[in-house]
């Protein structure tokens, strides 16, 4: 029920943008908001190919750069690996494994009051903030263990 909400939203912020709604646009957000694993643009072509099999990894890149450049979702790199992207919901954090490389979402409202902070401490006008927590997932640690 309340990713058909988060869809909803999304959808009328396209439309109000005038970014026209395609399928394969409507898949992807949709995708996207049901996606917990921060896919990369490859893992949504592989996800979708069958229901779009002319649909190209370029589309879905960029449909994701238009998404990008209207606010709706965030693009995620660490180092070398390929870009992953995330739906933006309310601001959360991601922990992420050292082995495979998987990002976990982590919600501390505790944070929310850090840019306050640090503007008032500096004198920066702050845009946002990025922490990154590292780590060995679980089931890592169990082929670790044995």
């Amino acid at each position: 029920m309340a990713v058909s909400h988060q869809l909803k939203e999304a959808l009328d912020t396209l439309k109000e943008t005038g970014v026209r709604i395609t399928p394969q646009r409507h898949a992807i957000l949709e995708y996207l908001i049901n996606s917990m694993s921060h896919p990369t643009a490859d893992d949504i072509y592989k996800a979708l190919e069958g229901k779009f099999p002319n649909m190209s990894v370029a589309t879905v890149y960029n449909n994701l750069r238009v998404f990008r450049e209207v606010g709706l979702v965030k693009e995620l790199t660490y180092g070398d690996a390929s870009s992953r992207f995330d739906f933006i919901t309310t601001h959360h954090y991601h922990v992420i494994c050292e082995k495979c490389g998987k990002i976990v979402d982590f919600h501390y409202p505790g944070l929310d009051e850090v840019e306050q902070l640090a503007s008032h401490v500096t004198g920066f006008k702050v845009s946002h903030h990025r922490m990154e927590i590292y780590g060995t997932c679980p089931d890592c640690a169990i082929k670790e263990a044995h």
